[in-house]
C-alpha cells in the first residue's frame, strides 16, 4: 500500500467444527430454518457471548479476541488462558517500506499496548503484535443472524511513536442452525496514512491442548501429531531455523527421532483452495494464509478449518460441507457494503489456445493452464504486485481450453496465463473491465510462449515445481521426517539441503550430460551451496551441462532459457 492511495480489502474464514469428530448425533449440526434454535447475543463489560443452540463463541470486548468455541456441550476447544497469546485472534505481518525489515506482526490497541511472543529477531528483525479493537458495535442481532464488529480506526495524531497504519474492522457472524461461525475483516489505508507494505494478514486459532492431537487436511494429508510441549527445550531441540525442531524426549515416544517443521505442510497446501488455513500442532497457531507465497489479496471461495478430536475422523462429511459452503459463494448475509453480493460481481469467460510451431500449425487448446484477473500490468506482473483482488481459475485438458472466471468484484483488470510444461507468461493484450451482473466474452485468446528455434534439449518440466528432480534419501537417523513427505513430496523434508556435500565432494558438482543423464537421477532438485567446515561457512557451487550438436548453424544464435520454480537470497551466474 502506497502514500496517496485508499486501499479497502475484505477475508472471509469460515471455520466449521465436523460433527462426526465430536461424536454429536448429524441432525444437530444440520439442523436449520425454523427448526434450529434461534440465535442470542448476551454482551456484558469484558465479553460478549453468542450463541445458536449448536456453537457458542465468547469474544473479548472491545478487543474482538475469540476466547472461546463450545459446540454440542463440549468445553472450550480453544487453547485459553488469563491474557496472553491464546484463543483466536488476528494478527499482521507489516513494515515500513525502505526499513530492510521483513516485517512486523503488528498487534495493536490504542492506547499502545505491546505484548512479545517468541520470535527470532536475527531472522526477522520483527515485533509481534496483534490486531486489537477499541470500539464493538452490534451490527445486526436477530433470531436468524448475529454480526458483531470490532474497529480499530487509525489516527495520525495519536500514533506519535509509530505503528500500523491501517483501519481495521474485525467481523464476527453467527447465523441460525450453523454448526461453525464466520471470520472476516475489513482494513482500510487512508490517503493521508504512512505508506505500509503489508505481507501476510492471518485468522490464527489455538486449540484445547487437551482434545486436539490429530491433523486432518485431506485424504493424504492428516495424522497423529506431538503437541506444542513436545517442541520446547528440552524435549525438542531447535534445528536451522525456528518453525523445525527435532522430538528428543516427546509425551508420545512413537515421535522420538522425528523432525517436526510446520513450513513444508503448510506449502504443499497451496492450491487446494482460493485460499488456505495452515493447520499446526494443538496448542499453536492456525493461520490464514492466501493463495500464493506473495500473500495476494484473493476474494474467493472461504478456506475451512476441520477441527478433529483423537478418534481419526473420517473426512467424507468434512468435504461434504466444504463443498455445501464452497457453493453458497459469495455468501449473501455478509453486512459490510465492502464485501460484494452475487449481483454486484461478473463474469469473464474465454477460451485460451496455445501456438507453438514447433508443435503444431495450429493453435492447440492449452491442457491445463491457469487463467486469473489481477491488477492490469506486464506478462507475470501478477506474481509480485501485491495490491487489488486476485481471481483464479484452471481448466481440465477435456474442456478444450475453455475458462470461466465467475464471482468478479466489479473493476479493471488484465487477464494472465501460464501453461504448466511450457516456458512463460501471457498476459491479454486488452485490458478486461467487469461490470456489475456482466459477463465479459473474451472468444479466443492465443498464448504463445517465448520460443527462438526448435528446442535442442531440456532439463525437467517448466511447471513451477522441483518435484520431478533428483532429491536424495534424507540423512536417517540424524533427521526422520513425517510419513507426510513420501513419494512425490519428498523432497520437501528437512535437512535434504545438507545432503549436498555428502553426494558432491569439494570440485566435483554435478555435471549433466545431454543424452546420458536423466533429471531424476542426475539433476538436483534444489542448487544450494556447499557447507564448508564445522564453522557454519558456505562456498558457492557450480553445475555443468554438457552436450554435443551434430551441426552446428553458421552465424546462429543459441538461446539459454532458465525457468526457476523458486528462489531466495540468490545470485546466479551463467
Amino acid at each position: 500500500m502506497a502514500r496517496g492511495s485508499t486501499t479497502t480489502t475484505a477475508l472471509a474464514l469460515l471455520l466449521l467444527v465436523v460433527a462426526e469428530a465430536l461424536l454429536l448425533p448429524a441432525a444437530a449440526a444440520d439442523s436449520a430454518g425454523t427448526t434450529a434454535a434461534p440465535v442470542t447475543l448476551r454482551v456484558e463489560r469484558r465479553q460478549v457471548l453468542v450463541d445458536n443452540g449448536v456453537v457458542q463463541v465468547s469474544l473479548s470486548n472491545p478487543e474482538g479476541h475469540i476466547t472461546g468455541v463450545r459446540y454440542g456441550g463440549e468445553r472450550n476447544l480453544l487453547h485459553s488462558k488469563h491474557g496472553g497469546n491464546s484463543g483466536g485472534y488476528w494478527d499482521m505481518v507489516w513494515n515500513t517500506p525502505g526499513s530492510g525489515h521483513q516485517g512486523n506482526y503488528q498487534m495493536y490497541v490504542i492506547p499502545p499496548s505491546l505484548f512479545f511472543l517468541a520470535v527470532d529477531k536475527r531472522l526477522t528483525g520483527a515485533h509481534v503484535y496483534r490486531l486489537e479493537g477499541s470500539d464493538f458495535k452490534v451490527v445486526t442481532a436477530t433470531q436468524d443472524q448475529v454480526e458483531l464488529s470490532f474497529r480499530r480506526t487509525y489516527n495520525a495524531s495519536r500514533q506519535s511513536g509509530g505503528g500500523l497504519p491501517l483501519s481495521v474492522d474485525k467481523r464476527v457472524v453467527v447465523l441460525r442452525g450453523s454448526p461453525g461461525f464466520y471470520c472476516y475483516a475489513v482494513v482500510e489505508h487512508a490517503a493521508d496514512a504512512p505508506a505500509v507494505s503489508v505481507s501476510e494478514a492471518r485468522l490464527a486459532f489455538k486449540l484445547n491442548t487437551a482434545r486436539f492431537n490429530y491433523m486432518a487436511d485431506s485424504e493424504a494429508i492428516q495424522r497423529y501429531m506431538p503437541g506444542a510441549k513436545d517442541r520446547e527445550s528440552p524435549r525438542a531441540s531447535r534445528l536451522a531455523y525456528g518453525d523445525a525442531v527435532l522430538l528428543v524426549d516427546p509425551a508420545n515416544p512413537r515421535f522420538k527421532g522425528e523432525v517436526d517443521d510446520k513450513v513444508p505442510v503448510l506449502d504443499r497446501q497451496q492450491g487446494q483452495q482460493g485460499a488456505r488455513l495452515g493447520r499446526r500442532r494443538p496448542g499453536q497457531p492456525h493461520g490464514l494464509l492466501g493463495r500464493h507465497a506473495q500473500q495476494r489479496v484473493q476474494d474467493r471461495r472461504p478456506a475451512q478449518a476441520g477441527a478433529h478430536l483423537a478418534r481419526r475422523p473420517d473426512l467424507r462429511h468434512a468435504k461434504a460441507r466444504a463443498d455445501a459452503e464452497a457453493a453458497k459463494w459469495p455468501y449473501g448475509f455478509v453486512e459490510s457494503p465492502d464485501f460484494h453480493k452475487a449481483t454486484e460481481r461478473g463474469s469473464v469467460v474465454g477460451r485460451l489456445l496455445f501456438r507453438d510451431m514447433h508443435v503444431s500449425h495450429q493453435d492447440m487448446p492449452a491442457g491445463t493452464p491457469y487463467v486469473g484477473l489481477a491488477a492490469p500490468g506486464q506478462a507475470g506482473s501478477w506474481a509480485t504486485q501485491s495490491k487489488g483482488y486476485q481471481f483464479w481459475t484452471t481448466t481440465s485438458p477435456s474442456s478444450g481450453g475453455k475458462f470461466t472466471i465467475e464471482n468478479v468484484r466489479a473493476g479493471e483488470y488484465s487477464l494472465y496465463a501460464w501453461v504448466p510444461g511450457f516456458l512463460g507468461d501471457y498476459v491479454h493484450a486488452s485490458r478486461v473491465t467487469v461490470a456489475p451482473g456482466g459477463a465479459v466474452e473474451l472468444g479466443d485468446v492465443v498464448f504463445e510462449p517465448p520460443r527462438s528455434g526448435p528446442t535442442l534439449w531440456e532439463i525437467g518440466v517448466p511447471d513451477r515445481s522441483a518435484a520431478e528432480m533428483f532429491f536424495p534419501v534424507v540423512d536417517c537417523p540424524k533427521y526422520n521426517n513425517s510419513e507426510l513427505f513420501a513419494g512425490r513430496d519428498a523432497y520437501r523434508q528437512y535437512g535434504l539441503w545438507e545432503r549436498y556435500a555428502d553426494l558432491y565432494l569439494a570440485s566435483e558438482d554435478p555435471v549433466f550430460t545431454v543424452g546420458e543423464s536423466h533429471h531424476s537421477r542426475h539433476w538436483y532438485f534444489a542448487h544450494v551451496t556447499r557447507k564448508v567446515g564445522d564453522d557454519g561457512g558456505y562456498a558457492p557451487t557450480t553445475w555443468q551441462v554438457r552436450f554435443n550438436l551434430g551441426r552446428v548453424a553458421a552465424n546462429g544464435v543459441y538461446t539459454l532459457r532458465v525457468a526457476l520454480s523458486a528462489a531466495h537470497k540468490a545470485r546466479l551466474q551463467v
